[in-house]
């Protein structure tokens, strides 16, 4: 159980590194869609890791919420996020701006539900094409397994690989679909929130200090993450065994 737990991180960090710049690019190519070009003369327009990395929010912390319960570290475990640098933008590029922003916002979130569901249906059609035998599983056997963080024996090696991103995919993904829009500056709900209020309302709403972001990530995110995931992931999983 522990080599299977060691593999699956390892495959959760990898995903969780292009899910983020699979995140920041896509607010880069809808930014530059929309009339600004100020990521995409910066060269975010591209899923290329290198152009998009936090050392802190892609490394570090990712690193340590994913690897940290395996070595007895688990003050950040079960928080699949992380954070790449910031998207570059100026609003005023835009020809209707809170339009503009607001899609550019969404373009984040949207692009992780995506990588989801492509997930999730390459896992489905595993399940349905490859058929099990006396010496192997069968690919819903394999899919469910791996889903409850098992590793099966007789399994070709690449099938199991491609298992594991997929499953990895869907977790990651939908963790930072749902990260992303908690109303908490600097995250992306904040500034779907903040083109929802009047002036006056906007003005202390961008007064919030950063230290108490954090404080309220920390003390609310977890819990929150964890009320809405997991109906989502029963959810997935329900398709993973009946679809």
């Amino acid at each position: 159980m522990q080599s299977a737990a060691f593999t699956f991180a390892l495959f959760e960090f990898v995903l969780l590194i292009f899910s983020l710049s699979f995140h920041e690019c896509s607010h880069a190519w809808m930014a530059s869609r929309l009339g600004d070009q100020t990521a995409r003369l910066a060269g975010r327009v591209t899923l290329n890791p290198i152009y998009h990395v936090d050392p802190v929010g892609t490394i570090l912390f990712p690193a340590l919420a994913i690897f940290g319960p395996l070595i007895g570290f688990g003050m950040f475990g079960g928080m699949l996020i992380g954070w790449a640098k910031p998207t570059p933008v100026i609003s005023r590029n835009f020809q209707k701006i809170r339009r503009d922003e607001n899609l550019v916002t969404l373009a984040g979130p949207l692009s992780n539900l995506l990588l989801a569901i492509l997930a999730l249906g390459l896992l489905l059609v595993i399940c349905h094409v490859v058929p099990g035998s006396a010496e192997s599983p069968s690919g819903r056997d394999i899919v469910v397994a791996t889903f409850r963080l098992e590793l099966l024996d007789g399994v070709n090696p690449s099938l199991q690989a491609a298992v594991l991103l997929g499953v990895a995919a869907i977790q990651i993904n939908l963790s930072l679909m749902v990260f992303n829009l908690f109303p908490i500056p600097p995250l992306d709900g904040s500034h779907l929130l903040r083109n929802l209020l009047p002036y006056n309302a906007m003005q202390a709403y961008d007064r919030i200090p950063y230290w108490l972001s954090w404080l309220l990530m920390i003390l609310i995110g977890g819990m929150i993450m964890r009320i809405v995931l997991s109906p989502m992931f029963a959810m997935v999983f329900f398709v993973l065994t009946h679809g």
